[in-house]
Formats: C-alpha cells, structure tokens, sequence
C-alpha cells in the first residue's frame, strides 16, 4: 500500500502553500524523512520530507497552490525505482501559473546543452533556453548554488556589456489575454506567497495603526572608534565580526527599560473583541532581512540578556537562514520591536513602517561625514560621521513625548557607548 506525502501543519495561521520545486524525480528511490519538495508558504518555504521510504509518485505540480492536509504524491514501498527516473523531467507548472521563483528551492536543470546537471529555478532555466545561455556557466546564489532567474538576467546582461537592460521572459497569458495583449515588454508573473503576505501585513498596518515617525541623527565616531580598536581582539576572541547592529540592539534594550511601551503591543481580546495592551518582559528584536523572495523578519529572542557577541552572531546566523530559505515559523514569530537597516542599500533617510502588532520600529541609514557643531566646542564646526535615525511608533499606545524621548536615548547611548556597557 503507498503511502501519502501530505502537506503538514504548519501553525495556524499557514493554510496553504506554492511547491516550489519537487526536489526528486518521479519514480526515483528516496528514503525516509528525505526531502523529496519544497514548499512555499506566506511566512517561510518549508522542506516536506517522505514519510517512508520507496519510488515518489508525485501527485501535483511545481506552482500548484495546495492546502494543508492535502495528498500532493505517494512513495510506493514495494515499487522499484524506474529505469528512465534518472533522465525523466520534473513536473512542470501550470499553464496558467507563472514557475516559482524561490532562491531556496532546488530542482533539477534541464535547460540548455550541457546543463542538464546544474540545478536551477523553472523560470531560470526557461531564461537560459531563451537566451541561449548554459546554466553550466552560470554561478547560483540561491540556495546549495541553486540558479535564479536573476542569475541568468546578470549573465545576458554581463555578456552584452552591460549596456542593455535585460527583460525576463513574459508570463504565460491566458488565451483571452493574449489577442489583446498590449505591447511595449509588459509582464505579469504571479504573486509569491511571501510577497502577497508582505503586502497585506504593510497594508494592514497602515490601515489600523496610528502610524507616525519622528527623526534624529547621531553622531557614529565613538562606536566607529570603538570597534576600530576592539575589532580584531573581539573577532579573536568571540569567533565573529563586530558590527554596528549589536550596539543599536543594546541601545534599544537601554530605551525599552525606560519606555517600556514601546515594547509592547496592541492585541484584540478574543472573547470582548475590546482592544488591549500586551506587555512584554524580554525585548524580543525582529531584525529587518531582505532577501531575493522579499522581506523577512526574523526574530533574535531575549535581547536583555545577550552579549555583544551573542547579538552578532544571532543575527550573522538569522541572516543566513533567511539567505539559505532555511528560516522556520518559530523564527519569525514573537517579535516585539524591530530594527530596519537601510543604510545598508544607502538610504540617506526613511520613513520604516511598522511591523503588526508591534508598536515601533527603529530605522537606520546611512553614514555621511557632515558638517555639524563640535558637542564639545560651543560655535566650532567640524565633520563627523552622522547616521539618521528614525523611530516609527503606534500612537495609540506611545505618545510623542515617549518617542522622541524613547529616540533620543538611543542616540545617546549610540553617542556614549559607556552607557550600553554600565546600562545607563
């Protein structure tokens, strides 16, 4: 009797998914809790393992939404695996469903001469075919070296000179679409899961909360100073680099103390329906990630009780599974502030939005020698290294003076980094 693959729960607010890729072949032997496909859900993509081992028949196809609980194939334990499983193609997409684009969602390449081996996205190998380029040449970024769709368009692109924009290839219309089909390079490709996910939570957040941000800037030279000279001690010692994040995570552990409201959250009771207040006792940092699929949030738990090295490597490891598509629910749940780095991309100033049902989120930027009045030198101008920072709030918990106040201690602690050290 085979045995079914069925989509698992994946917490209750997961009800369906995209199969990203299916990771073996049909008719190809896999073993038991080996991961035979990947899918992409609004929060994470999710490694589905077999539940036995046998010949995978699969049952649906790459960019089938499927819900949870539904039979997506079998393993038949008593079967033997077919001749022809090694050559045999995996289970194209829909006709009317744009391929997954998931960097972490390997699957075999069949695209152009001599790459049947190389392990790449359905729209990346639909590029390279169109393109005529082998994904042999090409050097993966997504996850295990799989090969995205902007992988192949960076190639076009680098063996043009770089002097042509490069169009990904149109999505598949619909036969009532395609006679009236407007022209000039216009696409459509289907929303992922994560990305409708991103939509709706920002959409929702400006819709409930009332949003508002106030502005500072702070003056980066003490930090910078202090990581120059600490810098290779500290890597020697801890086994990692020492950033920027970890002062700022400290800095808003000093703020929370002192305006605790920050930290907590607006939530609905479920029986009154009324509104209230969650408090919370641990600064759980949601740390802004964005990675090829979208922004994700993942969550460094417990902040007040972590070192500078523990921070940074919290994060240095989120970031990787964020990167790898490796992140789990548990990761992104339980956030109670969140830290966006723009600078990062070289944004000189923005306005974050906040993260539901959280009540704040702090904004960084770039880094720029301005000229400002020396602190120390009433009326003398000199340059220094200025960030600004913006502090985004919910103003029905937190009041203005809160925020800017709540800011203002960051900054200080940013500006005086013996504060994050004696926790004043």
């Amino acid at each position: 009797m085979p045995t079914n693959i069925v989509i698992p729960e994946m917490g209750e607010s997961v009800t369906q998914g995209v199969i990203a890729a299916w990771r073996k072949k049909p008719g190809e032997f896999v073993r038991r809790d080996e991961t035979v496909l990947e899918l992409e859900t609004d929060k994470i993509t999710a490694e589905i393992p077999a539940p036995a081992s046998g010949v995978l028949q699969p049952g649906a196809r790459e960019g089938e939404t499927v819900k949870v609980g539904a039979i997506v194939g079998r393993i038949d334990e008593a079967a033997e695996p077919s001749p022809a499983a090694a050559s045999a193609p995996t289970p194209a997409a829909p006709a009317n469903a744009a391929p997954s684009a998931s960097p972490s969602a390997p699957a075999a390449a069949n695209g152009h001469a001599g790459s049947a081996d190389v392990r790449a996205t359905p729209l990346a190998r639909k590029l390279a075919e169109e393109h005529g380029v082998a994904l042999s040449s090409i050097e993966g970024t997504g996850a295990g070296g799989r090969i995205r769709e902007q992988d192949v368009l960076d190639a076009v692109a680098a063996r043009r000179g770089g002097s042509q924009a490069v169009a990904a290839a149109p999505a598949i219309a619909r036969p009532s679409q395609a006679a009236h089909a407007p022209e000039g390079g216009i696409r459509r490709e289907k929303m992922s899961q994560l990305r409708q996910r991103i939509a709706a939570r920002l959409v929702e957040a400006q819709h409930t909360a009332a949003m508002l941000t106030t502005f500072n800037e702070c003056d980066m030279s003490a930090v910078m100073d202090l990581r120059k000279q600490y810098k290779e001690t500290f890597e020697k010692k801890h086994g990692i680099g020492l950033g920027f994040m970890s002062f700022f995570v400290k800095a808003v552990v000093n703020a929370v103390r002192a305006f605790p409201l920050v930290n907590a959250s607006i939530v609905q009771n479920a029986t009154s329906g009324e509104l209230e207040i969650e408090h919370h006792d641990g600064v759980h940092v949601a740390v802004a990630v964005g990675t090829p699929k979208g922004l994700v949030v993942p969550v460094l738990r417990n902040c007040e009780t972590l070192s500078f090295a523990a921070i940074e490597q919290g994060i240095k490891d989120l970031a990787i599974k964020a990167r790898d598509g490796k992140l789990t629910l548990n990761d992104m749940q339980g956030g109670t502030f969140t830290i966006t780095n723009g600078g990062i991309y070289g944004s000189l100033m923005s306005t974050p939005i906040l993260n539901p049902p959280q009540c704040g989120i702090l904004g960084m930027h770039a880094i720029k020698n301005r000229a400002v009045e020396d602190p120390k030198h009433a009326g003398q101008v000199v340059i220094r290294p200025m960030m600004y920072l913006a502090l985004s709030y919910d103003h029905r918990l937190v009041d203005g003076a809160e925020a800017v106040q709540f800011l203002v201690t960051i900054k200080n602690c940013i500006e005086d980094p013996t504060r994050l050290m004696l926790g004043v």
